[in-house]
């Protein structure tokens, strides 16, 4: 399986490239995490943030794998604790569909990526920097793995 982390934003700071690639080189080949970055939309000066938002969520669904389970990570998604999020990743072991997590700009997720995805997660009720955000799901990827294989990296 391969889980694809579709992700807005490019040119990230070394610290969330070094954070993100820790985490993502301790999953193993049956459940590698492949990270796409999607071009964000245009912001600045007079810029129309639903627009940036529109472009954005139509570069996230065309870079979508054919057959994939779209996860959307959204504020208004169901919270999984680390125990459900072992549960999910070992239902999409089982699965047969590679999951597709789709994780949205400074604006968030467009409606039509609302709509398209499957599930719906909500990492927290706070609210976190995008680039931070492929670090947290990388390692809790990681921790979620670890605690289905008993390896001592959770510590429940």
């Amino acid at each position: 399986m391969r889980i694809h982390l579709l992700c807005v934003g490019r040119r990230m700071p070394g610290w969330v490239e070094a954070g993100y690639a820790e985490y993502a080189k301790r999953l193993p080949g049956e459940c590698a995490l492949h990270l796409v970055e999607i071009e964000p939309g245009h912001r600045g000066k007079g810029a129309n943030p639903d627009q940036a938002r529109r472009e954005e969520g139509e570069r996230l669904l065309r870079a979508l794998p054919k057959g994939a389970l779209p996860v959307a990570l959204d504020e208004g998604g169901e919270p999984w604790d680390t125990v459900r999020l072992a549960a999910e990743l070992s239902g999409w072991l089982g699965g047969g569909r590679d999951p597709a997590l789709m994780v949205g700009g400074a604006d968030g997720l467009a409606p039509a990526c609302l709509e398209r995805a499957e599930r719906r997660w909500s990492l927290s009720a706070l609210t976190f920097p995008h680039p931070l955000v492929r670090v947290i799901l990388a390692e809790q990827l990681y921790r979620a793995w670890s605690l289905m294989k008993g390896h001592p990296y959770h510590r429940a």
